[in-house]
């Protein structure tokens, strides 16, 4: 708690305060602590400003669509937050394979394991006003799909309207970053699945330059009003502030 706490406000004061306009807040909170992240919530809203928050896929063997973090979805959604949530090692599945570092196939691996996790347990049915955001694409989500959305996966049905709170549809609300993903079998398959609305910039600095990051947006077979949407324009659904 006091960790998380020192490192929000650091956050509001020196890299908010001191740059105005240039950086937003997604306050951190103590998980699996969920007295703990029931109160930063508070005080990152209603004291801090925060423009969201920064979680990770799990905590433990716990993904984020487990019950023992209701009471954290539930007051995320009270507050129509934005949560922006990024991949982390698994207790389960850590150095499984030799020589495969565990950011090369488990971090892509547990944010899939984070998004099934909310989609099954109908926490997100639940909790329709989290605007959720998850790093790298959304993990080998377009690999998996089809698993998870069995006949959602038709080419009928993406053609279509998702119905209401089925699969496809939260697919379709939640949004996606370009890190580590931004090349056109990534891109182009996201927008198929999810429609160009829910893609969103994101280089995963510090770990990644962002240059390359960009170049190879540029070349990801967007047409120019749809670059303009992934860089800047659809983030400004979630972070109206910053127009």
């Amino acid at each position: 708690r006091r960790l998380a706490r020192e490192m929000n406000e650091f956050a509001a004061e020196r890299m908010v305060g001191d740059h105005k306009g240039r950086f937003g807040l997604f306050a951190v909170l103590p998980l699996p602590d969920v007295d703990g992240a029931l109160s930063e919530i508070e005080y990152a809203l209603d004291t801090l400003n925060a423009d969201g928050f920064g979680v990770l896929t799990s905590y433990g063997n716990a993904w984020l669509g487990d019950a023992s973090f209701a009471p954290v979805l539930d007051e995320l959604n009270r507050r129509k937050a934005v949560v922006y949530v990024h991949p982390t090692d698994a207790a389960c599945c850590s150095g499984l394979l030799p020589r495969v570092p565990n950011q090369m196939l488990e971090y892509p691996m547990d944010t899939m394991r984070t998004i099934t996790s909310l989609v099954v347990s109908e926490t997100a049915t639940r909790c329709p006003d989290v605007r959720f955001i998850f790093s790298h694409a959304g993990g080998p989500l377009i690999g998996v799909a089809g698993r998870l959305l069995g006949a959602e996966m038709s080419a009928e049905a993406l053609r279509s309207t998702a119905a209401p709170n089925s699969r496809l549809h939260h697919l379709r609300r939640f949004y996606y970053d370009t890190a580590g993903s931004a090349n056109p079998v990534n891109m182009q398959a996201l927008k198929t699945l999810v429609g160009m609305s829910q893609i969103v910039f994101g280089t995963d600095a510090p770990f990644f330059d962002g240059a390359p990051q960009l170049l190879g947006l540029q070349a990801a077979g967007f047409t120019p009003d749809e670059l303009a949407r992934v860089e800047r324009e659809n983030a400004l659904a979630f972070l109206p502030r910053f127009s």
